[in-house]
């Protein structure tokens, strides 16, 4: 893989990507995450390649989709084929983009028809935190897990009691562009809760070029509303016996373009996540975890041409036990069964499916050394059975420095599109396709202290069975098979550093998307990105700027010159006024040097804007 360094990168290494947010009052209490090994656990002592993003980053970026703040995360890529409103896509590795799974609160809300993630419901400033798990976690979620997974997560970090606390944001921006949220939480003799909720509205850009074609193009803005509540209540019935409710409900109603002859086209997104969940330390060495779950997706077309519904309903159960075998090590048992249904205006010839999976998971600290294993088996209704497995290492070579490797497999298994689409222009599913699969491994070097952060990681995918949508024959009959084969290979560096009041940081991905039968690159991966800024706080005033490089794509696997997306570079600034203990102005100015760039071959991307933002917090 032949790797380079862009200039501008080199000359911006010095000066490095800002991950300070406003100044806030900091913790002492180290970070615990809970998705990379389905258990809680300090961000210190995890095994593999994962990043927190917390509340204090998530507010840096008002006025900004989930995608967007995603993006300057290592690892990720992403692309949006039109507005804010539309299609986007996020690839983990360069694993596309319905190959990692996305979970808000620990529970699946990816469609299950096209195994799409409607991120356009997901506002960032209404969540806690993001937990990204980079590499195949199919060991321990299963299916669409083998990419990596997401987890947006709700409920705040904390035990015991909090005070009330109250937030609110109300914010406006260019292209007509006005947000607003606010949340309410706190801790009480035993009870805790969480509620929120938030509107956005947008004039919007025009989203296409002529490239899309006559049937895509269209000259006008595609505006968007959307709004979003939420919530999390939970009990402590008794010393280390807690029950907890969670749910998340967003709407968003977006313009797309389908040509200028269809200029009233409107699409209607709701996705919905509910749990209720059950914590019971039944003893000094037993936890039992139970958690039912419900989630639903449905995208609703509007269109002077005729309307479309899809979705899915998607039920889950969840049983896991944890067992504490001294103070050092732990084995986690995990009982699931899901239901998907879906339902669609083409009516596909099945239009359900059950898993039903069992996995164990085993964790280990012994003074330098951390050990995690995983093992699940899923079997699947209409595709049988899928056995996957990890083991992951890292020894501490200091107090600061630690070295680690893994090994592990995936698999995603089919959507419903891709099996159970009725013949209709030329074009059936294939019931009879098999889940795609993988097998990885990776090492990372990390070196942490409290000011400095470097962390290193390479690793490789091979990918077999991956599914074409489109296999033709002589007369033109299509249909979906398991023809391509790929293999990902990639290195990510991440580093910051502290000076007093500055912080300085650099990252940089560079990666080698291959299709092993055409020796051509993976579309609309880029082979480097890189991420450069700096931040500084005056007394009140908070100021910071980065830098964004992603080198060039190709929007189609066959890499023709004409699909070719070049390189940019995007200059974002920022900065954050303490107008009182209580009250913070934030003014965010992305694209500053107005750069005309695509994601998605035929799609616009918003050129220079701004948001301004007032937050108020007691």
């Amino acid at each position: 893989m032949k790797l380079s360094l862009h200039p501008l990168a080199l000359a911006l290494s010095a000066s490095l990507l800002s991950t300070t947010a406003w100044a806030q009052e900091t913790t002492t209490l180290e970070p615990i995450v809970a998705t990379p090994a389905r258990l809680d656990q300090a961000v210190s002592q995890v095994v593999g390649d994962v990043t927190l993003i917390d509340s204090v980053e998530l507010a840096k970026h008002q006025g900004q989709s989930m995608v967007e703040v995603l993006r300057h995360t290592p690892g990720v890529q992403i692309y949006h084929q039109g507005g804010a409103q539309t299609v986007s896509g996020v690839f983990i590795r360069g694993a596309a983009p319905a190959q990692s799974l996305v979970m808000i609160n620990g529970i699946r809300v990816s469609e299950s028809n096209t195994g799409s993630t409607y991120w356009n419901t997901l506002d960032p400033n209404l969540f806690d935190r993001v937990e990204i798990v980079r590499g195949a976690a199919s060991s321990l979620y299963g299916s669409n897990a083998m990419g990596g997974v997401i987890n947006l997560l709700t409920t705040p970090y904390g035990n015991g009691d909090r005070p009330v606390s109250v937030k609110g944001n109300i914010g406006f921006g260019s292209h007509g562009t006005f947000k607003t949220n606010v949340s309410l939480s706190g801790a009480s003799n035993g009870f805790d809760y969480f509620l929120a909720g938030g509107f956005a509205t947008s004039e919007g850009i025009n989203a296409t070029t002529p490239d899309a074609g006559p049937y895509t193009y269209s000259d006008d803005r595609d505006g968007y509303d959307s709004s979003t509540i939420l919530g999390a209540f939970g009990y402590e019935i008794a010393p280390g016996h807690r029950v907890a409710v969670n749910f998340f409900n967003g709407y968003n109603r977006g313009d797309y373009d389908a040509g200028n002859s269809f200029t009233e086209t409107v699409g209607h997104t709701r996705q919905q996540a509910y749990s209720i969940e059950s914590s019971n330390q039944l003893t000094d060495w037993w936890q039992s975890q139970l958690k039912f779950a419900y989630s639903k997706v449905s995208y609703d077309n509007r269109a002077p041409y005729g309307n479309s519904l899809f979705g899915t309903h998607h039920k889950q159960v969840s049983w896991q036990n944890n067992f504490f075998i001294d103070d050092h090590q732990t084995l986690s048992a995990v009982f699931e069964h899901h239901d998907e249904r879906v339902f669609n205006t083409t009516a596909p010839t099945q239009d359900k499916r059950l898993t039903n999976a069992a996995a164990l998971i085993y964790r280990g600290d012994f003074d330098r050394h951390h050990l995690q294993a995983s093992l699940r088996h899923d079997n699947i209704t209409q595709i049988g059975s899928r056995t996957t497995g990890s083991v992951a290492y890292a020894y501490d070579l200091t107090s600061a420095l630690s070295i680690g490797a893994g090994y592990s497999t995936g698999f995603r298994a089919p959507t419903f599109a891709d099996l159970y689409t009725p013949l209709a222009w030329g074009y059936q599913g294939n019931p009879n396709l098999r889940p795609e699969k993988s097998r990885n491994v990776e090492v990372n070097v990390k070196y942490q202290t409290e000011d400095t952060s470097v962390i290193l990681s390479a690793y490789q995918g091979k990918y077999r069975d991956l599914i074409n949508p489109y296999v033709c024959d002589a007369n033109f009959s299509c249909t979906a098979e398991n023809t391509e084969r790929a293999t990902i290979r990639g290195l990510s560096i991440e580093a910051s550093q502290r000076y007093g009041n500055t912080t300085l940081s650099l990252g940089a991905d560079f990666m080698n998307p291959k299709d092993d039968k055409t020796g051509k690159t993976l579309a609309r991966r880029a082979k480097q990105v890189y991420r450069a800024g700096i931040s500084h706080q005056f007394d009140r005033i908070e100021l910071g700027a980065d830098y964004l490089f992603v080198a060039h794509r190709y929007d189609d696997v066959k890499n023709t010159p004409e699909k070719r997306m070049g390189g940019y570079g995007l200059v974002n600034l920022r900065a954050n006024y303490e107008i009182s203990k209580n009250f913070h102005a934030q003014l965010n100015v992305n694209n500053l040097f107005n750069k005309k760039y695509q994601t998605a071959y035929g799609y616009r991307t918003p050129g220079t804007n701004f948001f301004l933002n007032l937050a108020w917090q007691h």
